[in-house]
């Protein structure tokens, strides 16, 4: 498994905090990587996962899939640089469901990508998970 980026780095997913400062990752999707918090809401459950990417967990993706829709197993590409995100919307449908809409970006073999989606969430016990999301 990669190693966690170190506590004082800026956190992957770009949050900020109420100065315009990019959080640092320790405060901000390392608790929810490291398995030891829930997030609280599916806005916040979708940057840890890009965090989950750019940090090459497989492993913490395939824990936050909704187990109707998860694969058995996920291949991540070591090759691609991830470069940035933006939530454009977070909209809770209901109690349980939420959807996140987001530009991720990133580079392959020198080719740019921009990864545009809506993804839905649903909460079971108090958890977030990701269930599946329509490419835009």
């Amino acid at each position: 498994m990669p190693s966690p980026a170190p506590p004082s780095s800026a956190c992957p997913c770009g949050r900020t905090d109420a100065r315009g400062r990019v959080r640092a990752h320790a405060d901000c999707c390392g608790p929810l990587l490291g398995l030891h918090v829930t997030a609280p809401d599916a806005e916040a459950l979708m940057r840890s996962r890009y965090s989950a990417f750019v940090l090459a967990r497989a492993d913490y993706l395939l824990a936050t899939w909704h187990a109707s829709t998860r694969p058995a197993q996920l291949d991540l590409d070591p090759a691609a640089k991830w470069l940035g995100l933006e939530v454009r919307a977070h909209r809770s449908i209901d109690a349980a469901h939420a959807e996140v809409e987001f530009v991720a970006r990133f580079r392959v073999a020198g080719r740019a990508v921009r990864q545009h989606e809506r993804s839905r969430f649903a909460q079971d016990q108090g958890q977030w998970w990701y269930v599946d999301g329509d490419v835009l």
